[in-house]
């Protein structure tokens, strides 16, 4: 994909333009300036459709805010969100990174909308096949239409904080979402919980490629 540079500066130009207006309308972890938060989104698009951003306290300091861009877990697209990062201004009290890290310590358990979703209701199996790495996830009731169950989105930031959104994108080839059998443990599935060893035990094995969903 070649990117626009004029659209990324310009994005960056009317952030910095704003960003005072969208801090001050902070109340607690939250945002109440929506108008700016949609013109942010609206701006990424142009620059690439699969551009998104979220934001996240500090760990290290809860005052300060960090404004976290990825690209949906399309692989095509990590170019335009290092080049986003690239071109980032210098800023007091914010500061901009790429793809969601490893987070410690990992969480137990996600509200999505209405949806309370605990790590121990998904289990795991990872292999390597002929350099790629194989990831299924199972669970009950598992989905035919993936974008229709909460519990996927649920997953996915699972994921992101078990081995982190970049990892997931450039060394997992395949992810797919299995019925989970009565008994997990007698076909050698392993809690959701524990991915994280199971990867990084396996992960040097595998030719970094992309990510594809089935």
């Amino acid at each position: 994909m070649i990117l626009d540079r004029k659209q990324i500066s310009s994005f960056w130009q009317q952030l910095q333009e704003t960003i005072e207006q969208l801090l001050s309308s902070r109340s607690d972890d939250r945002f109440e300036a929506e108008p700016l938060l949609k013109l942010y989104r609206e701006q990424l698009q142009k620059i690439d459709r699969n551009l998104t951003f979220h934001f996240q306290s500090d760990e290290d300091n809860e005052a300060a805010i960090e404004m976290i861009f990825g690209c949906d877990g399309f692989p095509e697209s990590i170019h335009s969100v290092l080049s986003l990062i690239g071109a980032a201004p210098e800023l007091s009290g914010i500061e901009f990174k790429a793809f969601n890290n490893r987070y410690d310590p990992i969480p137990l358990s996600v509200n999505i909308g209405e949806e309370f979703c605990e790590i121990s209701d998904f289990w795991c199996r990872i292999s390597v096949v002929e350099e790629r790495l194989h990831l299924e996830i199972y669970m009950g009731d598992a989905p035919k239409i993936l974008d229709m169950d909460p519990r996927i989105e649920a997953v996915m930031i699972y994921l992101d904080a078990l081995i982190g959104e970049y990892e997931l994108m450039t060394r997992v080839w395949s992810l797919e979402w299995l019925e989970l059998p009565a008994s997990p443990e007698d076909y050698g599935l392993t809690n959701l919980a524990n991915l994280r060893e199971l990867f990084d035990s396996v992960k040097s094995q595998a030719k970094p490629i992309g990510l594809t969903l089935h």
